[in-house]
């Protein structure tokens, strides 16, 4: 494994108060560059002092959209310890992204090493306020400069950190998501299942219609019949309905979330009843009609748990659970959050100490 090297800023930032954090405004120190030229590799892996990038204007990415991303979290515990959650997860689905983008393969231990450095050197950045983290976001850029549709030929993997408060301003009170019934988002076979920066640019339309009426996201229906539910702008979702809990299957357009994943583990090991299946707006629908649907939630790195107190779909506006937070949301949230800041037992060994 090359060996990183570090370049120390000698120009240190002042660093906000915890009770003052907005999200993704506010950047640390440092970060990490790492170089990948075709015939050559990923090279010459680095932390520098956070500074702009210089890229010539005819730069792929900036035409072509050849970029892909991830975000995790790193948190304080009781100790002063600083732990990140499920890390490797991240950096496999990178890698996924990346495949799909034809993007060359990372080396996932070099790049959860270099993450571990960053965020050593820039430790005194991790807020310990509660529901603050200190947020990773990765991404790799496509840099070579070239009016062709064609991959690139170099790249950049470039590590960011970012102090953060609740991605929602209501935190773990429950948001208002409309259904969006007119644009998609992705379909399968196209690139929904990976994490890329043309996802959420198809997905600005629609968020911008809803927020003025007060909604925190939208809530996307498949690409072809705009019948079935996907996810919601940043997050996986999932209802209980008659005490089943349902999440949409993952159909090659739906993201594969972290957080996703490590709620149905949980509701598994707590033996409710959670089922991964094709779910339409119609069935859900029918649901509150009949009394039978009992909660609402989504899931993601950014905002952990967020229950859903109302769904806006056409003329039909579903309150659900009184638009009050749901018992199983409460419970994932507590669960997730003491795991994540090591106020609990970790028994499935989902965090990583950051040394």
């Amino acid at each position: 494994m090359e060996e990183i090297r570090v370049e120390q800023s000698q120009s240190l930032k002042p660093k906000p108060q915890g009770d003052q954090l907005e999200f993704g405004r506010v950047f640390t120190d440092h970060m990490f560059i790492m170089d990948y030229t075709m015939g050559k590799g990923w090279h010459d892996p680095r932390i520098v002092p956070y500074q702009p990038l210089v890229l010539d204007p005819a730069a792929i990415v900036f035409h072509y959209g050849q970029t892909v991303f991830e975000g995790l979290k790193a948190y304080e515990t009781p100790d002063g310890k600083v732990r990140m959650f499920r890390p490797e997860k991240n950096m496999q689905r990178l890698n996924r992204s990346n495949d799909r983008l034809c993007i060359p393969a990372i080396d996932e231990e070099l790049a959860l090493t270099a993450v571990k450095k960053l965020i050593s050197i820039d430790k005194e950045w991790v807020p310990n306020a509660e529901g603050t983290s200190l947020y990773i976001r990765p991404f790799v850029i496509s840099i070579e400069p070239y009016l062709g549709v064609a991959p690139s030929k170099r790249y950049q993997f470039i590590v960011i950190l970012s102090p953060v408060g609740a991605y929602y301003k209501e935190g773990i009170n429950p948001v208002k998501i409309a259904v969006e019934n007119e644009y998609v988002r992705a379909v399968a076979g196209g690139t929904g299942e990976a994490k890329t920066a043309g996802n959420y640019a198809s997905s600005l339309k629609a968020q911008e219609l809803v927020s003025g009426q007060g909604y925190a996201q939208v809530l996307w229906l498949d690409g072809v019949k705009k019948k079935y539910i996907e996810e919601v702008g940043s997050m996986n979702v999932f209802f209980k309905i008659n005490g089943e809990i349902v999440t949409p299957e993952l159909n090659g357009s739906i993201l594969e979330g972290v957080t996703r994943n490590s709620v149905i583990h949980l509701l598994k090991y707590w033996d409710y009843p959670v089922t991964e299946r094709r779910i339409s707006m119609e069935e859900i629908f029918q649901a509150y009609k009949d009394g039978q649907l009992e909660e609402a939630f989504g899931s993601g790195t950014a905002a952990v748990i967020s229950p859903i107190g109302e769904l806006s779909w056409g003329e039909a506006k579903l309150v659900i659970n009184n638009g009050e937070t749901g018992q199983i949301s409460k419970k994932l949230y507590d669960t997730l959050t003491n795991i994540q800041t090591g106020k609990t037992d970790d028994p499935f060994n989902w965090t990583v100490e950051v040394e």
